[in-house]
């Protein structure tokens, strides 16, 4: 390459290699980045705080495709989208750190700097928070450089005799020259030969022991005897066992880092405690269910739902960790008398039991963002009445432990119906997954303004004053839950057997009940369903057609309720924003 010597890096076409470098490297500051939020800041690992800002910043319309595309596994699709860009980034790092080693190292400071940007925006950021960031964002910038000088050193030859061998004169060439010493080291000519020396040669060869001396040897001085030249890479070109031994040293570190950081980060200091809760005995314990609630259908939705079947939709991208004895909750706000109850206070009151179906308004028409429980908790009212609530106020604006907001109406709190601090499902302390310690739970609203898992503060407010999470993101304030219905059996585009056939499902209309459910096939008449007892107004209805005579052929099957306030669900199609999903529930099958 003209005006470039041997000396000089130069690259060799080899920008896999560096890729990989730039992987490693990245590889290393995240290990570290986990190892401290594990440590220090378990909710501070770059990629949740970046993956929490995501979904914070997302528009409504946005949000509501990966619910509806990934459903629950909405979060793991991000964070593993959020891994894939930083994939790309450091490989690309890599490649510039190649020729620009110290614009590389800018790169990676910068993403911590994101990190750091992401971790102190939080509304439950701490101090601490911004370590792992930082640490990361450091230890990628450093491992950068040694990486890339193991894979290509920038060496000179070195000679394994620390003396550099004595000059002979130069015989005469068969022309009558002399051999010429190559000015940088490499192939020299030999005058009249047309014979040139390898690059490991030296001036002052004899042309009589051949056409030049083998590459790598050194005449020992005067007695014609070759000595062995120890050499390494030329400068610019890879070492392919320098780039193993790094790549390998840093994937270690960071898979060790990155375990031992999932390992103290997966202390649950919830989990474990929530092993020790005792639960009292309900001051009103629920009524026994009605022995025909649930129709016991092989594929329809049972009347309760298992703890571990039941939806989860919320912004939380790790899982909140609230300890109970650390756990309080404030009632504050236009309140006559601000109140902060401990967990203990809080099972120290009389606790009520009541089954209550929950709903996200992101639940399409037909969808499966709605499940049942029984739950024991406090009464909300109680203690709202204890606060001597002000007049005006027609707000509370509760908060979780990682910050979310909700807005719910007050008036629904106090006009009867069982608003719960609620502290067990289906007779089992609260799952961690679904708010332990505590959590609202509040028949007839939709989950965005009622049902605040990890709840820790209550703010009394008004509407005209204070904004939740969702309202300004374009979600109706106020969401009270339309009456609703879905086909659980046959399942839609399934092929079944003609002759008499089960069309089964659920209809809700939180607390207002249901008191009808009709099924239409082939747009023909509406046939009433039987409906399934229920103890309240507050859960979903099972309900059953079981004499449909199937014919051959492809069929759709609708199906409509009527709440006990004389309202049937309309046809009218609506998406689920801004205060929830309208239409019938519609289904095609194959009858053969």
């Amino acid at each position: 390459m003209p005006g470039v010597t041997d000396n000089e890096v130069r690259p060799r076409g080899q920008a896999w290699a560096a890729a990989v470098i730039g992987l490693v490297a990245g590889a290393a500051g995240l290990g570290v980045a986990e190892l401290v939020a594990g440590a220090l800041a378990p909710k501070a690992s770059p990629v949740t705080v970046v993956a929490g800002v995501a979904v914070d910043s997302s528009p409504a319309p946005l949000k509501e495709w990966a619910i509806r595309t990934f459903g629950t596994n909405d979060k793991t699709v991000l964070v593993g989208g959020i891994l894939v860009v930083l994939v790309l980034i450091a490989a690309g790092l890599g490649v510039l750190g190649r020729r620009r080693p110290g614009l590389a190292r800018l790169g990676f400071a910068a993403f911590g700097a994101v990190g750091v940007a992401a971790a102190v925006s939080r509304p439950d950021s701490a101090l601490l928070d911004v370590l792992p960031s930082i640490a990361g964002g450091a230890v990628a910038a450093w491992a950068l450089v040694p990486l890339l000088r193991r894979a290509w050193p920038a060496a000179e030859p070195e000679w394994s005799s620390p003396r550099p061998a004595e000059p002979r004169p130069e015989p005469p060439a068969a022309d009558g020259g002399v051999s010429a010493p190559s000015p940088a080291g490499g192939p020299s000519r030999v005058a009249g030969t047309g014979t040139e020396l390898g690059a490991g040669a030296v001036a002052g060869a004899d042309p009589a022991a051949g056409p030049a001396l083998a590459a790598g040897t050194v005449p020992a001085g005067g007695g014609g005897a070759e000595r062995p030249a120890v050499m390494r890479a030329r400068p610019g070109d890879l070492d392919r066992r320098g780039l193993l031994t790094g790549a390998v040293t840093g994937v270690v570190v960071a898979g060790a880092a990155g375990l031992a950081g999932r390992a103290l980060g997966g202390r649950s200091v919830a989990e474990a405690a929530r092993t020790t809760v005792a639960l009292p005995p309900a001051a009103r314990p629920a009524r026994a269910l009605p022995g025909g609630a649930d129709l016991r259908i092989r594929g329809l939705a049972p009347f309760v739902t298992p703890n571990r079947d039941f939806y989860r939709v919320d912004t939380a991208i790790v899982v909140p960790q609230v300890d109970p004895r650390a756990w309080t909750l404030k009632i504050h706000g236009m309140v006559g008398r601000p109140i902060e109850i401990t967990y203990a206070d809080l099972l120290r009151r009389p606790l009520v039991e009541a089954d209550v179906t929950l709903t996200c308004v992101s639940n399409e028409v037909g969808g499966s963002y709605i499940g049942n429980a029984r739950w024991l908790g406090a009464r909300l009212a109680d203690l709202l009445r204890e606060a001597n609530i002000q007049p005006g106020a027609d707000m509370l604006l509760s908060t979780s432990d990682d910050g979310w907001t909700c807005g719910t109406p007050v008036d629904v709190t106090l006009d009867g119906r069982d608003a719960l601090l609620a502290v067990a499902m289906n007779g089992e302390v609260l799952p961690v997954s679904h708010g332990f310690p505590v959590r609202q739970v509040i028949p007839g609203l939709y989950g965005y303004v009622s049902a605040t898992k990890w709840v820790t503060d209550i703010k009394v407010t008004r509407f005209d004053r204070d904004e939740a999470y969702w309202t300004p993101r374009g979600w109706a304030p106020r969401g009270p839950i339309k009456t609703q219905s879905r086909i659980d059996l046959p399942r839609d585009r399934a092929t079944v057997p003609a002759g008499r056939t089960t069309v089964a499902g659920v209809a809700w209309a939180q607390h207002r009940g249901v008191d009808a459910v009709e099924v239409s096939v082939d747009a023909g008449p509406w046939r009433p369903a039987r409906l399934a007892d229920v103890p309240g107004p507050d859960t979903w209805r099972q309900w059953v057609l079981d004499d449909w005579q199937a014919t051959p052929g492809r069929h759709t099957i609708q199906v409509r309720a009527t709440d006990a306030a004389g309202r049937t669900q309309p046809q009218a199609e609506a998406p689920p924003a801004p205060d929830g999903a309208t239409g019938w529930h519609t289904i095609t099958v194959q009858v053969s």
